[in-house]
């Protein structure tokens, strides 16, 4: 029982990540309606800029702020320079630019820090958790940061102007216009915001996987199976599939297939839900005039 307990509360730490790279997923697509294929290059990319910072010799809480910071103007600029002269393109052209996006950021992470494994160190000691089987304090501490970035975002996007703003622009670019809300900086903030989420999955993830140029290609897989099962038009459902899939893949993994095979369960997810439910379990069904 103590190891079943175990790996229900590891499946849902990993889950938390899934969740908001998942989020960061859906954040592009309700703007683009494609999916950022380079999504999680990008939080990788932004894990090594706070290795940087740490080796340093920054506070670890400082270089998560700093960084959080960086990835959003990234984001931003990424919008602006790459993906808005694309926007009306025809849907490959997009598509090769995420790929490009994929394999620059990884090439040039390869380049500057090098293939070599390196120590990403976790803020959470072992002071922070009485000592049990069941969860180690990082596994603790990835939860509570995953759930209080979910919270803080939703409280943005349900209560605060900008977030309704950033909302109406994803939703009906049109009448955003007409209501007078500049939807390219929407748009542009919507970038910097997924790029921000990603990085906090990036980080609390580098200290279990470590860190190396393709340490987030399976986090991606999941967190896109997470989407997929949630509604990849639903933030909320893309929250609630992450922990989903966090947690089947982790008991799948231990009593089932082995954890050879883990990376297999988010492709049966993916494939099951494109075949059986597209929409997701929370998504929309989109009804398209014909």
């Amino acid at each position: 029982m103590e190891a079943f307990l175990h790996q229900l509360v590891s499946g849902l730490a990993a889950g938390g990540i899934y969740a908001s790279l998942a989020l960061a997923l859906v954040m592009i697509y309700q703007s683009t309606h494609h999916i950022n294929f380079a999504q999680g290059e990008m939080a990788m990319f932004s894990t090594y800029l706070a290795w940087t910072l740490l080796q340093a010799g920054l506070p670890y809480w400082v270089a998560f702020a700093a960084t959080l910071g960086i990835s959003c103007a990234a984001g931003m600029l990424i919008e602006r320079v790459l993906i808005r002269p694309v926007e009306k393109a025809p849907v490959l052209t997009v598509v090769i630019t995420f790929i490009a996006l994929l394999v620059i950021f990884n090439s040039v992470a390869g380049w500057v820090f090098t293939h070599t494994v390196k120590v990403f160190p976790s803020p959470f000691g072992a002071g922070l958790l009485p000592r049990n089987p069941f969860m180690s304090p990082h596994e603790f501490g990835s939860i509570v940061v995953t759930l209080a970035v979910l919270v803080l975002l939703y409280a943005f996007f349900r209560f605060t102007p900008l977030g309704l703003a950033m909302r109406a622009a994803a939703l009906n670019p049109v009448s955003a216009r007409l209501s007078g809300i500049r939807v390219g900086r929407m748009l542009a903030l919507g970038w910097g915001l997924a790029a921000a989420i990603g990085a906090v999955a990036g980080m609390m993830v580098a200290p279990v996987v470590y860190l190396d140029p393709n340490m987030m290609a399976g986090i991606l897989l999941y967190a896109f199976a997470a989407a997929l099962l949630g509604g990849i038009d639903n933030p909320l459902g893309a929250v609630v599939g992450g922990f989903v899939v966090g947690v089947v893949e982790n008991l799948m993994g231990a009593y089932v297939i082995g954890t050879e095979l883990k990376l297999t369960v988010a492709l049966v997810l993916i494939l099951g839900v494109l075949l059986f439910k597209p929409a997701g379990l929370f998504g929309r069904a989109v009804v398209t005039r014909v």
